[in-house]
This record gives C-alpha cells, sequence and structure tokens, in this order.
C-alpha cells in the first residue's frame, strides 16, 4: 500500500535520465508491481521507459459478482504484464492459502498476465527445520500444471526480524526449488531484502535470477542502484 502519483513522477524523472525514452539495455527487466489505483496513471507517466507494469495481487476469476476484487482481465486490458500471487504477507494478513493462489495464478494466466508466484518460510518454520519441506510443498500446491510463471522465494525470516539470509542460504532454497520444477529455466526471483549492498553476491549465483524487491523499491534511485550492483 505504498507509493502516490508523486513516485510514479519520480521514478518517470530518475528512469528518463538513466535509460532515456525507448527499450533500455536488452539485458534490463523491471517491472513495477503497484497499487491498484496506480495501474492507469502509470500506463502514461511511465510510458517508453524500460519498465514493465504489474499489480501485487488478483481476484481468482476474470469477473463477475466479487465485490472489491481486482480483475486480472481488466489489469491486463489496462496494461499490465504480470501480477505478484502468494506474497507472504497476503499468505499471513489475508490467509491466503496455496491452494488459492494456484487459482489465481490460473487466472492471471488466463488474462494473459504472468503470475510470479511467492513462496518461502517463516522463522518459526526454519528454526523448526521445515524451510525446505514448507517452501517446496507451497511451490507444488501454489504453481499451475502448465504455462509460463516466475517464482520468487520470500525467507520470511529475514525480512524485517534483523536477521540475514547469506547468499549461501539463498542459493541452497533456489538450487532445491528449481530441481522440482517442471521446467529447469523458469526463473527464481530472490525476496529476502535485496539492496544495493548485497545485489552483486546474491545476483551471482547460479540460481538467482533476480529479485522481487520490497523496501528498495520505494525510492527510484535505491531500486537503479542494484541495477548498477547487478554483476
Amino acid at each position: 500500500m505504498n507509493g502516490d502519483l508523486a513516485l510514479l513522477e519520480a521514478f518517470e524523472a530518475a528512469f528518463t535520465a538513466q535509460f532515456g525514452r525507448g527499450n533500455g539495455p536488452a539485458e534490463l527487466n523491471f517491472g513495477l508491481g503497484l497499487p491498484d489505483l496506480l495501474l492507469y496513471p502509470a500506463r502514461g507517466i511511465l510510458a517508453g521507459l524500460p519498465l514493465r507494469l504489474g499489480l501485487q495481487t488478483c481476484g481468482q476469476v476474470a469477473s463477475g459478482a466479487h465485490t472489491g476484487e481486482t480483475s486480472p482481465q481488466l489489469a491486463a486490458d489496462l496494461g499490465a504484464d504480470f501480477v505478484i500471487v502468494g506474497h507472504s504477507e497476503r499468505r499471513a494478513d489475508q490467509g491466503e492459502d496455496s491452494a488459492l493462489i494456484r487459482t489465481k495464478a490460473e487466472a492471471a494466466q488466463a488474462a494473459g498476465l504472468l503470475p510470479i508466484i511467492c513462496v518461502g518460510e517463516t522463522l518459526a518454520e526454519r528454526e523448526a527445520g521445515q524451510a525446505e519441506e514448507v517452501t517446496l510443498g507451497q511451490v507444488r500446491e501454489s504453481c499451475p500444471a502448465q504455462g509460463a510463471y516466475l517464482i520468487a522465494y520470500e525467507p520470511v525470516w529475514a525480512i524485517g526480524t534483523g536477521k540475514v539470509a547469506s547468499a549461501g542460504d539463498a542459493q541452497a532454497m533456489h538450487a532445491a526449488i528449481r530441481a522440482i520444477l517442471p521446467d529447469p529455466t523458469t526463473a527464481i526471483l530472490y525476496g529476502g531484502s535485496m539492496k544495493a549492498s548485497n545485489a552483486g553476491e546474491l545476483l551471482a549465483q547460479p540460481d538467482i535470477n533476480g529479485g522481487l524487491i520490497g523496501g528498495a523499491s520505494l525510492k527510484p534511485e535505491d531500486l537503479l542502484a542494484i541495477y548498477d550492483a547487478a554483476p
């Protein structure tokens, strides 16, 4: 629930200054997972910049009598390319389980959106030795049987707890996730408080293909610093 029109304008200024209007570098693949109400103005303010647009969740059907839900089809019509589903905050705060997340991912695919499916264990689960069991279980239960998607691994225990996941910790879980995916080329993003100071080491790991950026995405200069730190 962060961001406003002023933040979109800040992104427009920062990305125009760094990349100009156009496609940007070939290796650049940025996406902004926006609050619903910012999607439409973002389409105009950020037009021509190397920024894909997406949402932070969506409903589990295309449309209908589901008051307050976000239609994935409408999101696609308004310019979204992707949608995040199953974020740890949605799992914890809204009680979303993996079965629901899979349904949402399938609805996103049907609308032409790329789902980014979040998985990851809590501190209690990790300390109980259940990290891999929980995370891989979420992967198996949350991912559609077919079609394209991305995975984002969120070590919930390393977000806002003062505990730090090492690059080795992250790589080990990413490798375990990749080993059970039907398509081993599926991109797996790391969502454990990536920032400029640790992005280089994390993104150098063989099974970490990018980042699901939280706090560092609230300032365009911080997000661009992650890009500059990437190998």
